[in-house]
């Protein structure tokens, strides 16, 4: 008996207005082409993609693409969530690109077709409802970027960014399909739920070496895309190399990407007593080594790509905590899940809003800088200043950066719910951690130093060695750069000690309490 599949195509509105924004970009282009036309067509394209996605997503879960009760394609509240975010983020990238399309060095047809494109594989991608749709979309939003990371024309690094992105890109792809191939070869399935249910009702699978193989795989080729570690060394050089406003795209829409794919297998197809012990692992080394790099690094957007990584480790907790919460109740695992979305969807609205007053910060065209070139940076732009502050303020989890404090609590909470004690406090330290560089770029905004005052030139130390420079007018550059790091240490030691302070109490007032009780109860 042949089965009929039909197609509801009100669940799949969402994916063609992404679809039909990128048309229409397309055609804008080509029949006005006039770049405020085009930017508008892709702007008003995301915002009826979300206005789509709420639509869909607020009348109950609707099912296509199934075959039996195995549905390919599910849109339900998490994946309207996931595609009201996609096109707010990419609607906040667009705004922030003003500067960068208005140089004249990027084509403005090609640049908002990919991102455009790239949206719609993000809508689709919280849809997903098998391995293979699961990946194809994770490739539809990701395949834009390689050559959105290169398109800052005569840039060497930007060429560089976007070989080393395609590559590991391309890797991480090849391990996934790999993964999903040898999973179909060990159980027959493909369906995200059919999975699910297959290991929960034939535990002996797990017991075959391929189907660990297989596990193994499509885990580590989705935590390349969320650039955890030790699949995370990608991620500074293509933020670096890449324009601002796609670095701000790469560190939002495409971790929120990742992230979805990893939640949406961990979650429904695979065995939490295999996954968890492995993602409690990478989260670990994530948080751990991210926060310990990013505090040596002096150029902007590498400390946030370095930021970038630690938060991925902050999302992986909850999830690697999965396999102790297996035997709780169904509570303590929704928990989870709902901390991971909740810090993710915090985290990519902070991020976003750190890149935009990075922006605003620097001159149209150009990188990220180095921190020197923040300094004083509040006496130039004081609301992109105060905008940046608050942003990273809210990445640390201190007040009043309200949103990153509940967030960090959230997670902390669920793995203590979880009996994840000890990887509670992994995250508490590494929140404390983080302090160090946050409050160093928050401190240099209102420096008083002048950056001319900085000496970036490598060969200072020729300096003394020189008659010339002993005498006349250039005796007061050596003099005033030794004395500058000890007198900004002095002007952020107010700041950084009421941060501090500030951190600890919340984190002894949010934490403690519960951690002593769950220890209690062990």
């Amino acid at each position: 008996m042949s089965m009929v599949q039909t197609v509801d195509n009100i669940a799949l509105l969402p994916a063609y207005l992404a679809a039909g924004t990128a048309v229409l970009v397309l055609l804008a282009d080509l029949l006005v082409a006039r770049a405020r036309v085009t930017v508008s067509a892709a702007a008003l394209g995301a915002l009826a993609t979300a206005a789509g996605a709420i639509l869909v997503g607020g009348g109950g879960e609707r099912r296509t693409f199934c075959v039996g009760a195995d549905c390919s394609y599910v849109f339900g509240g998490r994946a309207a969530l996931v595609a009201v975010l996609v096109a707010l983020l990419t609607l906040g990238v667009l705004g922030l690109s003003g500067p960068l399309l208005r140089a004249g060095a990027t084509p403005v047809g090609e640049y908002c077709f990919l991102l455009a494109a790239s949206m719609t594989g993000g809508v689709a991608l919280g849809a997903a409802g098998d391995l293979i749709t699961l990946i194809v979309a994770l490739e539809t939003l990701t395949l834009p970027l390689y050559v959105l990371v290169g398109l800052r024309r005569g840039s060497l690094a930007s060429i560089e960014a976007a070989v080393t992105f395609f590559v590991v890109s391309v890797v991480a792809t090849t391990l996934s399909l790999l993964g999903a191939a040898l999973l179909y070869a060990t159980t027959g399935a493909l369906h995200l739920g059919r999975l699910g249910v297959l290991f929960a009702e034939q535990p002996e699978l797990l017991d075959i070496p391929l189907t660990t193989v297989a596990v193994a795989l499509v885990v580590v080729g989705l935590t390349v895309k969320v650039a955890a570690v030790p699949f995370h060394a990608w991620a500074p050089t293509t933020y670096d190399g890449a324009p601002l406003p796609v670095a701000a795209y790469l560190s939002t829409v495409s971790k929120l990407g990742g992230v979805v794919a990893l939640l949406a297998v961990v979650q429904h197809a695979l065995p939490a007593r295999t996954t968890g012990p492995v993602l409690a692992l990478l989260a670990v080394l994530t948080m751990t080594v991210g926060n310990l790099v990013a505090l040596r690094q002096r150029r902007t957007v590498r400390l946030l790509a370095w930021s970038s990584v630690a938060q991925a480790g902050y999302i992986l907790a909850p999830l690697g905590a999965l396999a102790l919460a297996a035997g709780r109740t169904g509570d303590a695992r929704a928990a989870a899940y709902a901390a991971a979305v909740a810090y993710t969807v915090f985290f990519v609205v902070l991020e976003l809003a750190a890149f935009a007053a990075v922006v605003a910060l620097r001159p149209a065209g150009a990188d990220g800088g180095t921190l020197d070139e923040l300094r004083g940076a509040a006496r130039r732009r004081p609301w992109a200043a105060v905008g940046l502050a608050l942003a990273l303020v809210g990445l640390a989890g201190l007040p009043p950066g309200l949103a990153g404090l509940f967030a960090k609590v959230t997670v902390v909470r669920s793995l203590l719910d979880g009996g994840a004690g000890w990887l509670a406090l992994v995250v508490a330290v590494n929140a404390v951690l983080g302090l160090a560089y946050y409050l160093r770029v928050v401190a240099a905004l209102w420096s008083t130093d002048r950056p001319a005052a900085v000496p970036t030139d490598p060969t200072p130390a020729a300096a003394p060695t020189d008659p010339a420079a002993a005498t006349g007018p250039a005796v007061t550059g050596p003099a005033v750069a030794p004395a500058e790091p000890a007198a900004v240490l002095v002007r952020a030691k107010p700041v950084a000690a009421v941060l501090a302070v500030a951190t600890v109490v919340a984190l002894v007032v949010g934490f403690a309490p519960q951690l002593v009780l769950d220890l209690a109860a062990r």
